[in-house]
């Protein structure tokens, strides 16, 4: 005869392992959701990569935010992730990509994408090999991206307050004798030719006190952008000062230096400017100068230059003397 008195216990033991089992279960499900969720807020992609497969084996919700495209043809295809990066900065994303192979981590690194809408954005991506990978498991290459357009907008603004003049929008005076200074030593170190000018606009004081500042703000914006039209491309051109502005020619020899200064006098002069029904014009002063063998620094162009120019308003105004 079958005892059966051990059977309560047994179905109540069993019972309890049920009950612990999907209170286990339930558990995992919430940390699942919690999983999904935390990662779902994430403004930032979460990515893991195979290195052997050369295959991208997992991408966060974010992905599809950020690069506006499928996460599913990523995981399919690696060449997804090389179609969305700008052709400029392929390289160097790839080869950053491949660096993390030495060193175990690139803490940032910093290129542009192409949307699927056609945006272009800036990301950070940093990547680190998992520490998980062990000897007979694959290289897993994991990182996060972030999108810093925005960022990147605001420091591309910030350098343009920080090296623009407001007013006439050319280069303020201490990023124009900045970027001179660098073009002056290539120029001493390879022999090359190098033209310095300064241009003062005549009688600037009388326009503002005859029409007002903002006639004469009006004037010196008009006065740059003569400028910019005349200027070559790699040409520096710059206010310096009130009504003073200057150019350094790179790679421009005496002669071609001459015909540039001439023809920027020429639309100074044709500039026309119109206040309460009365019509008038300006002029310039401009001196010019070439870099020569015994220059030892940009002080010597600019000091020539400027002596030039004061000569000009000497002898009359509305003209270039050379140095």
């Amino acid at each position: 005869m079958v005892e059966h008195n051990n059977i309560p216990s047994e179905l109540e033991d069993l019972t309890l392992a049920l009950l612990h089992c999907r209170g286990e279960v339930e558990r995992l499900r919430e940390r699942e959701w919690l999983f999904s969720t935390l990662l779902g807020s994430v403004n930032a992609v979460l990515w893991a990569f195979d290195w052997q497969a050369q295959r991208v084996i997992y991408v966060s919700p974010a992905y599809e935010r950020i690069f506006g495209r499928s996460a599913a043809l990523l995981l399919a295809d690696y060449a997804e992730w090389r179609n969305s990066i700008y052709p400029d900065d392929l390289d160097f994303a790839v080869e950053s990509l491949a660096k993390v192979l030495e060193t175990g981590a690139v803490e940032s690194r910093e290129y542009r994408i192409i949307r699927g809408d056609g945006q272009l954005r800036w990301l950070n991506d940093k990547c680190f090999v998992s520490r998980h990978c062990e000897a007979g498991r694959p290289l897993v290459v994991v990182g996060i991206a972030e999108d810093i357009t925005e960022k990147k907008q605001l420091e591309g603004e910030l350098q343009r307050l920080a090296t623009t003049d407001v007013l006439t929008q050319s280069s303020n005076r201490r990023h124009f004798f900045e970027c001179a200074q660098r073009e002056f030593l290539l120029a001493r170190q390879f022999g090359n030719p190098l033209a310095f000018l300064l241009l003062d606009l005549d009688n600037f004081k009388q326009i503002n006190d005859s029409y007002g500042h903002q006639m004469g703000d009006q004037v010196l914006q008009q006065l740059a952008k003569c400028g910019a039209s005349v200027l070559r491309r790699g040409d520096l051109f710059g206010r310096i000062g009130g009504e003073e502005f200057a150019a350094l020619l790179p790679g421009c020899e005496p002669v071609l230096a001459e015909q540039i200064a001439e023809r920027l006098q020429r639309e100074v002069q044709r500039l026309s400017f119109s206040h309460e029904g009365k019509q008038f014009g300006v002029t310039a002063s401009q001196g010019l100068t070439s870099l020569r063998g015994d220059d030892a620094s940009l002080d010597a162009l600019f000091a020539r230059a400027d002596a030039a120019m004061y000569q000009a308003k000497r002898q009359g105004k509305n003209q270039i003397v050379y140095a």
